[in-house]
């Protein structure tokens, strides 16, 4: 699913604290890994940042229960996400690692009662765990934590390029069960998680993205190094300039960069990560809006508001008309599209 862990980064080699302090301000952070509290400078790093932005939020795997801990106690406003890769028998068995689901709930649970806001946790959906997300999604609602998802991707960065969803029916047919069961929500951020749901699904099955592309423009990834790309997605790495080789401005105007934005204007990997994906949907924010009207008021009077056999793709696939091969070799595996 992902090989971060089998690729160290060198601690020698990698920037600091110090280094961060040439960026301008954002909107919101993401700080995420492999695994971020790995790192023992964190606080200093988490302490800069908020000078650049009013939200900082940590993914993390939620191992290091007490670190998690301590940085929440200095720093109450931070954002804290776990993964949980399915409940207890799922996630252990994916992870490795015995004990962890109970670690990462323990931990969440901390957060609650010293009264962090910004908790929550998420899946990221392979093969092997979409019906445990529908169990997660409860627990988050018996929590009142925030629930995000994913599906695995491949790239440079994850160090992995044969990631495919293989049983296509079990894991859509699973999240058109959340998107519905996201849309007879209250909320309206759980109407805007189900049309991002809606996007796994169509991502699932290797079409164009819903929303345009804009890593690069307005949001950009940092790796350990220094080095700045539009985003962990890419095939290759693709590096706009390096923040120990030059000011901001410089790097984010240079002719290295132009050359990476036209790179990313022809991407073909439609990928959809919800770090690409929620900017997006706030810059073309009538396309999920017009989603969200007609599946939670215009089909007010009937009894299931969603079906992802709306997509075209699904029912051609449902009918015969175009086979699990054809997709796969329009997805992101190389070696599905070298047999393609």
């Amino acid at each position: 699913m992902c090989n971060i862990w089998q690729n160290p980064t060198k601690k020698e080699e990698e920037i600091t604290a110090k280094d961060l302090k040439i960026l301008p301000n954002f909107k919101f952070v993401n700080i995420t890994g492999g695994e971020p509290f790995v790192r023992e400078d964190l606080g200093e790093i988490v302490e800069l940042m908020f000078t650049k932005s009013p939200r900082i939020v940590i993914s993390t795997s939620g191992w290091f229960e007490d670190r998690v801990i301590d940085i929440a106690k200095h720093f109450p406003n931070i954002g804290i996400r776990l993964s949980i890769e399915g409940m207890k028998a799922k996630n252990d068995e994916l992870r490795g690692r015995e004990g962890g689901f109970e670690k990462g709930v323990r931990t969440l649970r901390r957060l609650r009662e010293m009264g962090i806001k910004d908790v929550g946790f998420g899946i990221t959906v392979s093969n092997h765990n979409s019906a445990d997300m529908l169990e997660l999604y409860e627990l988050a609602k018996e929590l009142d934590m925030e629930f995000a998802t994913a599906a695995f991707h491949n790239s440079f960065y994850f160090h992995k390029y044969d990631n495919v969803i293989t049983n296509k029916d079990e894991v859509t047919s699973n999240f058109m069960k959340l998107i519905e069961m996201q849309l007879r929500e209250p909320h309206p951020n759980s109407w805007f998680r189900a049309y991002f749901n809606h996007g796994l699904i169509n991502y699932i099955f290797s079409q164009k993205r819903l929303l345009p592309c804009d890593m690069s423009f307005d949001t950009f990834f940092i790796d350990p190094y220094g080095d700045v790309m539009p985003c962990n997605g890419t095939k290759d790495k693709e590096v706009m300039g390096n923040l120990n080789e030059q000011s901001w401005d410089e790097l984010w105007n240079s002719e290295k960069a132009e050359t990476v934005r036209k790179k990313v204007r022809c991407c073909d990997r439609d990928c959809w990560m919800i770090g690409s994906v929620s900017p997006a949907m706030h810059k073309y924010i009538w396309v999920p809006v017009f989603w969200v009207l007609k599946h939670k008021f215009l089909y007010f009077f009937k009894k299931k508001k969603y079906s992802m056999y709306e997509n075209k793709i699904v029912r051609n696939f449902r009918d015969g008309k175009v086979s699990k091969e054809e997709l796969d070799a329009c997805s992101t595996c190389e070696c599905c599209r070298k047999k393609g």
